[in-house]
């Protein structure tokens, strides 16, 4: 397997130059960036196997640079920040992140985080499987991130598409939102999980009426299922 490349980016150059220390330390190859620009430029040239991205930078802030990439990579985003509030961690993950982890943490945990996001990233390419999920009056293609209902484009964030296709490949099963965080966010979220709660009510709001045959259904006291009828 090739050596993963990933790209750091923080103002704070003691706090790039730690990462870039703990994660060459374990065969990455690590650049580090002190803000925005310069990494979209390097990012145009050469595309890294993973992202860590801080979100508070001079210039483009994290979400920004998040929005960009997602525009044309799904690579894997780590988004790093002094911030914890519940609200962050939502937009950070509907924005298409990966993985938050909040300052101050320890380098080791990132590492494990990493190679974490990594592995799911490894296995999903691997995966042989049918990337296209029909249901009536909707389509949800995941290789090109794509929905269709009704005969028209919706657009929708890479993790609202994401939790969307997973629902609805297993209908009429029952999940937890603590399973549809590790399935579709694939990692442990320390903190509530209402992150699941929006992109569920942002989804209804789009496919409001669309069909009578499907409903994306609350199962009270568990969590929710793509009921078909």
């Amino acid at each position: 397997m090739a050596q993963s490349h990933i790209y750091v980016v923080d103002d704070d150059e003691h706090i790039g130059q730690l990462i870039k220390a703990y994660l060459e330390k374990e065969g990455y190859l690590v650049t580090h960036f002190l803000e925005g620009a310069s990494c979209l430029r390097a990012f145009e040239k050469i595309q890294p196997s993973l992202m860590i991205l801080d979100i508070m930078l001079p210039g483009m802030n994290g979400w920004d640079i998040c929005r960009e990439v997602r525009r044309k990579s799904q690579l894997p985003i780590i988004m790093l920040s002094a911030k914890g509030e519940t609200f962050d961690k939502v937009l950070g993950l509907e924005l298409g992140a990966d993985d938050y982890v909040v300052k101050p943490f320890d380098p080791k945990e990132l590492v494990a985080r990493v190679k974490a996001v990594l592995r799911r990233s490894h296995m999903a390419d691997c995966e042989d499987t049918d990337d296209v999920v029909e249901h009536d009056q909707l389509m949800v293609n995941l290789t090109d991130y794509t929905v269709t209902a009704g005969g028209k484009h919706i657009d929708m964030p890479p993790k609202e598409l994401e939790l969307l296709y997973f629902l609805a490949a297993h209908p009429n099963k029952v999940f937890t939102r603590e399973q549809l965080l590790e399935q579709v966010w694939g990692f442990d979220f320390f903190g509530d999980t209402r992150t699941v709660d929006v992109h569920i009510k942002r989804l209804r709001e789009k496919l409001l009426d669309l069909s009578s045959q499907w409903e994306i259904k609350t199962v009270w006291g568990v969590g929710y299922k793509f009921e078909v009828k």
